[in-house]
This record gives structure tokens, sequence and C-alpha cells, in this order.
């Protein structure tokens, strides 16, 4: 039988808020796995554009979009319509580090409320150490 909890860690990128701001999401060192997955969930989502972008870094420090070709699934622009939503975006790049970016346009009075994680799976070394 395959095990899924010990192959596997989720890390929070973007925590869960009302954002009416742009919100950059904090760097996720992928050392030790060999595959990773964003996923953002939508809450309430009331009113502006929340447009989300993978980014990724060699050192936590310098940071680049992630080119399209090194995704799995297309960020999307989430709007009032995407209440109780979940996104998912694969990450094929080599770098170590990654993170979720949402840029906030149109002026919202109230925003949308979500969150992103980033799961970490393939380890090379298992079972996956927890805090």
């Amino acid at each position: 039988m395959k095990d899924l909890f010990n192959n596997v860690k989720c890390v929070p990128t973007i925590t869960n808020a009302a954002r009416t701001t742009t919100a950059t999401g904090t760097g996720v060192d992928r050392a030790g796995y060999m595959s990773a997955m964003v996923v953002v969930h939508t809450g309430t989502m009331t009113d502006g554009t929340h447009t989300l972008t993978i980014e990724e870094s060699d050192d936590n420090s310098t940071w680049g979009t992630v080119a399209a070709g090194n995704l799995q699934g297309t960020p999307p622009a989430l709007g009032s319509s995407d209440d109780d939503k979940i996104v998912e975006i694969g990450y094929l790049g080599g770098k170590r580090y990654i993170r979720a970016k949402s840029t906030v346009s149109g002026s919202p009075s109230t925003g949308g409320v979500y969150d992103a994680l980033v799961l970490l799976g393939d380890p090379r070394t298992a079972p996956v150490v927890r805090p």
C-alpha cells in the first residue's frame, strides 16, 4: 500500500487572510525533495483581481517568475466568481526555492480570502520530517 503521509510535506507560502493588496509569499526550500506543486485555496472573493504567479530562486533572495514551460497548469487571475476554489500548479523547474505571489488590481475594498501552500513530494529520504 502506498503511503502519502510519509512522502509529502505541505508548507505555507501565502498565509490565509483577506487581501486587498499584493501578497508576496515566503520562499519554500525544496532541498531534499524532487517535486513540488503550489495549491491555492480561496474563500470568499468579493472584489478586485488577484493575479497569481509562481516565482523561483537559487538563493531565497533573488527571485524571478517561473517560465510557463516549467509549470503544469496556468496560474489564474482570481475574482469575485472564484469563491471556494482550489487551483493546483505543478513546478518542473530546478531552482531550490519557490513561492507564490498574488498581484492585486482594481482597488478592492474588501478583496478576497485565500492562501497558497507548496506541496513537496518525492523526498530523497523518507519518512518526511514534520515539526
